[in-house]
């Protein structure tokens, strides 16, 4: 898989994702044969005027590479601004822009999925960023803002003639936001419309969703977003089933080592009251379907010190063995 001048070891990649693809879970990501790491959504604004909740989202490993930085904004030199900011940065191999974010407060100030309703502002963006940028631009949109604008297809040219390295596609509208189904063929026609790399995005819950997506949109990449929530070990999955080998899961021991060891990670990255908080969406995750998980996310949520997480955590993996899981 290549983007620009950049080459990545395999085709599947995380999607950045507010609140959850931060330094600790990226980390495992990448341990586990993820081929592109994205960073949460950083606020271009924020970068202009030096907001140091910004400046945190933007802490990468070495062990990460390679790491593409997600960008939003709609002000074409604030967002040329953050490239200049990047071009210095090792660090970061792609500077990735949101066009596709749903969130009310993300496209009520014109940014995120509120950018496809307007593809020559989009495009200027486009232009003014990669005028200065030293690093490869992508762009991540939808199928459309709502199901009476359907225009993926359109936008990706417009985002083609402005310049762009490559271009991923959710395939869902903004109105969707996360409900229903995503349309696959939309990727499919964005695929079939433009020259440069197309990343598909949308319903990778396991392996065999990431053969199909692959099959019916013929898309150079994947991207996974909630499927990898609680299970870094798709990526794994992913490339063993792309290259016809078995498919081997986690077990549920396997699940709880994770988790204690993504909160190790959160408490060397964060404040200790902030990673234990962070990590019980997290928790939930991991653990969920397996026995008793409930009762142990309901005692996740009182607790507020990483030794008492670390404890329950320990207590359930041994309450796990003793069923024979």
């Amino acid at each position: 898989m290549k983007i620009s001048n950049i080459n990545f070891e395999n085709n599947v990649f995380l999607a950045p994702m507010a609140g959850i693809t931060d330094i600790a879970f990226r980390g495992l990501c990448k341990e586990l044969g993820c081929g592109l790491l994205y960073s949460e959504m950083v606020s271009a604004k924020g970068l202009y005027y030096g907001s140091d909740n910004t400046e945190a989202l933007m802490t990468i490993s070495q062990n990460e590479k390679p790491v593409a930085i997600q960008i939003f904004g709609n002000d074409p030199k604030i967002m040329a601004s953050a490239c200049e900011i990047f071009n210095s940065r090792d660090d970061i191999c792609i500077v990735d822009v949101n066009m596709g974010c749903p969130v009310h407060k993300i496209v009520k100030n014109g940014e995120g999925s509120a950018l496809m309703k307007n593809p020559k502002l989009a495009a200027q963006i486009i232009k003014e960023m990669k005028k200065v940028s030293t690093k490869p631009v992508t762009v991540k949109f939808r199928k459309g803002f709502d199901s009476n604008s359907v225009n993926a297809v359109e936008f990706a040219k417009y985002m083609e003639d402005a310049g762009i390295d490559a271009i991923a596609v959710h395939g869902r509208t903004r109105e969707q936001m996360y409900e229903g189904v995503a349309d696959w063929d939309i990727i499919k026609s964005v695929k079939e419309s433009v020259k440069v790399p197309v990343i598909g995005n949308g319903d990778v819950f396991c392996a065999q969703d990431a053969v199909k997506i692959k099959a019916i949109t013929n898309c150079d990449a994947i991207m996974i977003a909630r499927g990898a929530r609680g299970n870094p070990w798709i990526f794994r999955e992913v490339m063993q089933a792309i290259n016809g080998e078995d498919v081997v899961y986690p077990t549920a021991m396997e699940k709880i080592d994770m988790c204690l060891r993504h909160l190790d990670l959160a408490v060397k990255y964060y404040e200790e009251i902030k990673a234990v908080r962070e990590m019980r969406k997290h928790t939930a995750w991991y653990i969920k379907g397996l026995s008793g998980c409930s009762e142990i996310k309901n005692k996740i949520n009182t607790k507020n010190t990483y030794d008492e997480v670390k404890q329950v955590l320990i207590v359930y993996k041994e309450y796990l063995e003793n069923i024979n899981v």
